[in-house]
């Protein structure tokens, strides 16, 4: 999938922290561990300071994960580009107004689209509808060392659950996209869907006891 984004040019904004200042305990706290996680925070620092090329970066890491997520919720290919593109816009006009507060700068891409999700939700009526061939990039059944026969038994169960999860109540959708297929945590969930964390546990183990019960025997 190819969305380019035209990254505008223009006067470099304030950073938002001091550079090269000493490290107290306190930030030291609000820091990443996580090597992965501090590299892209490191790009928004460094995005926040007028880098264009920061920003292309963070895009190429976390559009398809984007794309994937609204797909999931509105069925519609053509919309999911249109929204995965306003949301990398929106992300750019608020970049200075971020900062590290425990996770990864791709939950704030996430809430972002689930805003426009929302918004879009409550602007028209439509039907979701997974569509399932263009769900994930590199899907289980294509793991290395996987030969041909179990490939197609793999993706069949990948897809038969895909079609079970569209057929879930809205929050308990959204809670297994986020957490199952977008690999969130619990606390990074709850920050996306606006819950505390017992919420989203108890969505959850709900969410999975439905979906026990609308997969065929076969697939459990």
């Amino acid at each position: 999938m190819s969305m380019p984004i035209a990254v505008a040019a223009g006067p470099a904004p304030a950073r938002l922290r001091p550079v090269g200042g000493a490290v107290t305990e306190q930030t030291a706290r609000a820091e990443p561990v996580d090597a992965t996680v501090a590299e892209n925070w490191d790009l928004v620092r460094r995005a926040q300071a007028g880098d264009t090329a920061a920003f292309g970066t963070l895009y190429d890491r976390h559009v398809d994960g984007v794309y994937r997520y609204v797909l999931l919720r509105v069925g519609d290919r053509h919309l999911a580009e249109d929204v995965t593109s306003e949301t990398f816009l929106r992300a750019l006009r608020r970049i200075t107004s971020i900062s590290y507060q425990g996770r990864d700068v791709g939950a704030w891409f996430t809430t972002i689209a689930r805003n426009l999700v929302l918004d879009h939700v409550k602007s028209s009526r439509f039907r979701m509808e997974v569509v399932t061939e263009e769900i994930a990039e590199s899907p289980p059944s294509e793991a290395a060392g996987t030969g041909p026969e179990q490939q197609v038994i793999n993706r069949s169960t990948h897809d038969e659950l895909l079609r079970c999860i569209a057929d879930l109540g809205d929050d308990q959708r959204e809670c297994i996209i986020l957490r199952f297929i977008q690999g969130y945590s619990v606390s990074e969930t709850a920050t996306i869907m606006q819950r505390n964390e017992g919420a989203v546990k108890a969505l959850q183990h709900r969410a999975v006891r439905r979906l026990a019960r609308l997969l065929p025997t076969g697939f459990r």
